[in-house]
């Protein structure tokens, strides 16, 4: 088999037929996830070990192929002739090698076109602070952040850095500067980019993930000490993004980060992508703008009050799931079985639907 021929033609299918992912699995047919499903490809062939080999000798790269064996497993991204790039994630599983490619869209997209609320540019526009996207994986995250991100990129000139892993948008310096690390390729990890951040004078951070406490306390530090940081985590709402914060610190340091939580945070947006009834797929979220209420509930550990804070705030902007659904309902986007799938509080939401 000509493996290269073979991976022009998957990467090929996934954008002819608007992919986000490609799965490839030994002993099952290549499948792609369209709209939230997965397809499997039955005009092609059952993948066996040594045509899953050859397709990832095609796609990891050279020099990473030992650590992927010596892991068993390697996040990077992967480039395929300027028409697509993903972010790809190889394993084992039954001994066998096992690969999922999420495609990253080669063009960054405005706010305006990803069905977002508007008010995300007052995050955009602020010069320091703690901004946070969140929600499950596969739901659209990192594309908001981009657009945040970009925006900021042609509106002000500011010196931006990334801490990715791996880097997934490509970003063009347009006013400001903008310098992409990726862990491993250009830093060490995580925590030494972002020491390094206090000595390289940027105004904007993003961080492609938060994944332990070392991790935030240095974000946190970065937005108290004058900076504007951008970050995601995979949590389901406003409430449990800041519990994990807080519960990822031994608990002689909670209130400390508390504290520092309280006076950084800015806000936090989370988002989950639904099936539209027309087709594709629309961003159903919750947003919690961080005021002297919510401040206050963060320092005195009251964060199980959150959710009635943004429930009673539709005026200053806050925005809670079931009302983002019921709104999606009431304009026919999306179906009373998808948001009661998607809601949190589905008995809250038959009531609020009646």
């Amino acid at each position: 088999m000509d493996f290269e021929k073979e991976l022009e033609d998957l990467v090929t299918t996934v954008l002819r037929e608007g992919a986000s992912d490609l799965h490839l699995s030994v002993s099952r047919y290549p499948t792609i996830r369209v709209q939230g499903a997965l397809i499997p490809l039955t005009k092609k062939y059952i993948i066996t070990p040594d045509i899953m080999e050859g397709l990832l000798t095609m796609t990891v790269p050279k020099d990473r192929m030992a650590e992927y064996i010596k892991n068993k497993e390697l996040d990077f991204s992967f480039e395929h002739k300027g028409r697509a790039r993903f972010r790809v994630n190889v394993f084992f599983q039954r001994s066998f090698m096992g690969c999922a490619m999420r495609l990253v869209p080669v063009k960054i997209r405005p706010i305006e076109e990803l069905n977002i609320p508007p008010q995300l540019k007052d995050f955009a526009r602020k010069e320091q602070g703690f901004f946070l996207v969140v929600g499950p994986t596969g739901h659209g995250k990192t594309t908001t952040l981009a657009a945040l991100f970009d925006m900021i990129n042609h509106e002000r000139a500011e010196h931006m850095v990334t801490i990715e892993d791996p880097i997934e948008y490509l970003f063009t310096s347009d006013r400001s500067i903008i310098d992409q690390r990726e862990i491993r390729a250009d830093t060490i990890d995580f925590n030494v980019a972002l020491r390094s951040v206090f000595r390289q004078d940027i105004n904007v951070l993003m961080l492609g993930e938060m994944r332990d406490h070392e991790t935030i306390s240095a974000a946190v530090t970065a937005a108290e000490t004058g900076h504007l940081v951008l970050s995601t985590l995979h949590t389901n709402n406003a409430a449990q993004t800041i519990d994990r914060i807080i519960d990822s610190f031994p608990g002689n340091q909670q209130s400390q980060i508390r504290a520092q939580l309280a006076g950084t945070l800015l806000g936090i947006f989370s988002q989950r992508l639904i099936p539209r009834i027309s087709g594709g797929l629309i961003p159903a979220y919750e947003l919690l703008i961080a005021n002297t209420a919510v401040r206050n509930l963060i320092r005195e550990n009251r964060t199980h009050e959150i959710d009635l804070v943004i429930e009673t705030s539709s005026q200053e902007g806050m925005v809670s799931l079931n009302r983002s659904l019921m709104d999606l309902l009431r304009r026919g986007e999306i179906t009373m079985e998808n948001a009661i799938g998607y809601s949190l509080n589905p008995s809250e939401l038959r009531i609020i639907a009646q």
